[in-house]
């Protein structure tokens, strides 16, 4: 009877102890495309809810959006859009290093105009406003389980046939975000 007394304490003390071990990982990241900001100098702001290590759902509101990495360098281009971007986010990490590669697919809702010049210096307008689907890639290097950083690609398919006749109907995007997780 002691040895089983003995035996069940033992359990009991080891599972404590591996309770202990399993830390608890931040479930919410606030980050900022810095490259983005400084390139062409467009916000983008997201938050991320893990739902586990390896999921996430996000969401990113981008300011001053514009298609792609468009040059508005002429006289007379400029975009006035903002968007809106819902994510599910997988990431390739394990228990013991939470950095690693991460697939995204997405929708993103943009709305706003591109304004240029045209001929006999009219003002034209194109309706941005449209629907994308697409699929992203990145990597992020977590610090001390609260920073984070690292690179992305993004590729996605507008539905618009004002866009489409007047950009591609392809879009990329890159960044390099900056994030806290709490």
């Amino acid at each position: 009877m002691k040895k089983t007394v003995f035996l069940l304490g033992l359990m009991a003390l080891a599972l404590g102890a591996h309770a202990q071990m399993q830390r608890e990982l931040p479930k919410n990241e606030v980050k900022l495309n810095i490259f983005n900001t400084i390139i062409i100098g467009s916000l983008e702001l997201g938050y991320e809810h893990f739902i586990d290590q390896n999921q996430s759902l996000g969401v990113e509101i981008m300011f001053f959006d514009r298609f792609s990495y468009y040059s508005t360098t002429e006289e007379g281009r400029s975009f006035d859009a903002t968007s809106a971007v819902i994510s599910y986010n997988y990431y390739f990490v394990s228990d013991m290093d939470p950095s690693g590669f991460y697939l995204s697919p997405f929708l993103k809702y943009r709305g706003g105009t591109f304004t240029e010049i045209g001929e006999n210096a009219q003002t034209v307008d194109t309706n941005m406003n449209s629907f994308m689907i697409g699929i992203g890639a990145g990597y992020k290097w977590v610090h001390n389980e609260k920073f984070a950083v690292g690179p992305y690609v993004k590729i996605a398919r507008g539905f618009n046939n004002e866009v489409t006749d007047r950009f591609s109907p392809v879009e990329f995007n890159a960044g390099f975000s900056i994030g806290f997780r709490f």
